[in-house]
């Protein structure tokens, strides 16, 4: 059976740190002449859905930088990966900072949206944290070991747990596998599958957790210290995995989309990611 590609995002998830007029706007065009990016206007407004760390965090930084260009940067944050796809599909938001190119083209191909990637902005190195056990060498026959389960991010963290000797995975899965892919598992342990909001958060009850680099973060856990495992910067996966600005199609070429991409390939943003997230988070270098 083709496995569920995207899933059902969680009740109540909308709204962390709602700037002020973000709620209030009017749908589709209305919304999209408000905000003004395309005008002349002195202060022109800049809409981004993103989730909260660490993107929203890079886009708060980003916010004097584009001030000075002339922009108002309005973030606004979401803890699941559907919405902020759909609110740049609808046209209440101008961008959204969140996912790798892979999953915005499975979510494109299952939805029908028409999104695209604007800019490469950072990376996020998976990692294998420590559960109800400490090393890897502990695993035992029946342990669990949760990973997220949308296709591209279960594929990764399948891939990294292949790296480090748990599974062995068919030839050819790649960046599509799944749990069906696994061709040998020695240590017959089970692979639980969540959604990726909710593999922290069973971590006193499986052996191992695989994580996305924002959801480590967010859980408190360091990549360098904490990770018994995590990808090498330069790893496929790490380079394939590149989060985006991503915008609805036609609209990457507007100059405050642009101005927004520049902002955050900037040096200035460079020196905030690698000092704040300690490897965790790391620029992407064209």
């Amino acid at each position: 059976m083709k496995k569920r590609v995207l899933t059902v995002f969680l009740a109540g998830v909308l709204a962390i740190g709602v700037l002020a007029g973000c709620g209030s706007k009017d749908k589709g065009e209305d919304s999209k002449a408000e905000s003004g990016i395309d005008s002349g206007s002195d202060s022109k407004v800049i809409t981004v859905a993103a989730s909260a760390t660490p993107h929203a965090e890079i886009l708060e930084e980003a916010k004097g930088l584009l001030e000075k260009e002339g922009y108002d940067l309005e973030v606004t944050v979401f803890n699941d990966y559907v919405q902020p796809n759909e609110v740049v599909e609808s046209g209440e938001f101008d961008a959204n900072y969140f996912q790798h190119v892979p999953y915005l083209d499975s979510f494109n191909e299952e939805k029908g949206t028409h999104l695209v990637d604007a800019g490469k902005i950072h990376y996020e190195p998976f990692g294998i944290y420590p559960g109800t056990k400490k090393s890897l060498d502990e695993l035992e026959s029946g342990d669990t070991i949760a990973v997220p389960n949308d296709t591209t991010n279960e594929a990764r963290a399948l891939l990294l747990l292949q790296d480090n000797g748990v599974i062995t995975l068919k030839d050819g899965a790649g960046l599509n596998a799944t749990v069906n892919d696994i061709e040998e598992n020695p240590k017959d342990i089970k692979i639980e599958e969540l959604e990726a909001a909710q593999v922290s958060r069973v971590v006193d009850e499986v052996a191992f957790v695989v994580l996305n680099g924002n959801y480590a973060l967010e859980a408190g856990y360091s990549v360098k210290s904490d990770a018994i495992a995590y990808e090498k910067s330069d790893s496929e996966a790490a380079k394939t995995y590149v989060n985006i600005i991503a915008v609805k199609e036609g609209n990457e070429d507007n100059e405050g989309i642009q101005a927004l991409v520049k902002v955050l390939k900037s040096d200035e943003i460079k020196e905030f990611i690698d000092e704040k997230y300690n490897g965790a988070v790391i620029a992407f270098e064209e």
